[in-house]
């Protein structure tokens, strides 16, 4: 019996936290069905992402380190930087907050209350959206942290839901996206403890791979599926996604 032929495909270069969310499961079955393009989706942190498709694995990135993809657009990588969507950052710790920092007034505090009480601290030192992040916020609070000499700052080298497992086996303070933290099931005594302020904002972006740099990218079929995650309908799609009742990204494409 002849084969069906097989839909043609991209390949996605993710971040694991839309992954992790259940985000795509709720968007690429109505994009393949509407245009005929399956979407093969690769979740890795941010840093990986961008390495995987700088050497051409990639059609499509959707990651979160507005810098890097800027650059990798710069550097010739990409063809265009979009904003797709946000959500933010929050602090997750123990229920009985060792360090006090649910009652901090700045991100700032909340680093330097778990700096000073050397309260254990999981990172996932794995260079992701959210690591970069991370590493940033520690920068602005001007406070120098290297697992070497900080042995409560314990670096996981994981994603961000076995970061989570990590962070709740180890009673340790983390940071984490909030779509992360709403779909984790394991979630034990830890809860989140500080949010809301503007350094934790956390902004998504997809970036069609360039075919000057992979000319084997399919940059037909990679701009048919941006262009309909940037348009009304893809991005109502994006914000019509929720987790009991809890709306998980914002989308703000321009």
């Amino acid at each position: 019996l002849p084969v069906a032929a097989k839909n043609p495909f991209i390949i996605v270069q993710s971040t694991t936290s839309t992954q992790n969310s259940g985000l795509y499961d709720h968007l690429l079955p109505h994009f393949t069905s509407k245009s005929g393009i399956d979407v093969r989706v690769v979740a890795v942190g941010t840093g990986q992402a961008l390495r995987n498709a700088e050497k051409c694995d990639a059609d499509v990135l959707i990651v979160h380190s507005t810098i890097d993809e800027v650059k990798f657009v710069e550097n010739g990588f990409g063809t265009i930087r979009l904003n797709l969507m946000y959500n933010d950052f929050v602090f997750l710790g123990p229920e009985d907050d060792p360090a006090n920092i649910a009652s901090s007034k700045s991100v700032n505090e909340v680093l330097l209350r778990i700096y000073e009480s050397n309260s254990v601290f999981a990172s996932r030192g794995d260079n992701s959206g959210t690591h970069k992040a991370e590493k940033r916020l520690w920068k602005v609070a001007d406070l120098a942290i290297d697992s070497a000499v900080n042995s409560w700052y314990l670096e996981t080298g994981l994603g961000m839901g076995a970061t989570l497992n990590f962070a709740v086996q180890t009673n340790a303070y983390t940071l984490t996206d909030r779509a992360t933290w709403l779909a984790f099931a394991n979630r034990a005594g830890h809860k989140i403890l500080f949010q809301g302020q503007p350094p934790l904002f956390n902004q998504y972006g997809v970036v069609p791979v360039s075919k000057s740099h992979c000319p084997n990218v399919k940059d037909n079929l990679a701009k048919i599926f941006t262009d309909w995650l940037t348009s009304k309908e893809g991005q109502k799609m994006i914000g019509s996604f929720a987790l009991n009742g809890v709306q998980l990204f914002f989308p703000n494409a321009n």
